[in-house]
């Protein structure tokens, strides 16, 4: 009786628990402001590089939204964003928890 009631309390445990690898990294990224975001980047914290420009040729229009899969494969949740408008002004946002966060968003 004791090993089938701690087998169901580990069972019941390893459902409340989620996987970092299996959460969702998809972020609405929000542009409130009064410029395009023409380059946007999301390096996780174990790096120290700004990887690649998400938005790659696109650019995020002022009062514009876009949903990003901030995913790189590491296994990481927590990133630091750069953002760079196009008056040429750059906006570091550090330690976003993207397996939390749905919505991000850039104001003036």
């Amino acid at each position: 009786m004791k090993l089938a009631s701690l087998t169901l309390a580990l069972a019941i445990a390893s459902v409340g628990t989620l996987d970092a690898a299996a959460l969702d990294r998809r972020v609405r990224i929000n542009n409130h402001s009064s410029y395009d975001i023409i380059e946007f980047y999301a390096s996780n914290k174990g790096t120290r590089d700004w990887q690649e420009d998400i938005l790659g040729r696109n650019i995020l229009p002022a009062g514009n939204s876009v949903v990003i899969n901030i995913d790189d494969g590491t296994g990481y949740c927590k990133y630091d964003f750069l953002a760079v408008f196009e008056d040429g002004d750059e906006l570091v946002k550090y330690n976003n928890n993207v397996c939390e966060l749905s919505d991000f968003s850039y104001w003036d």
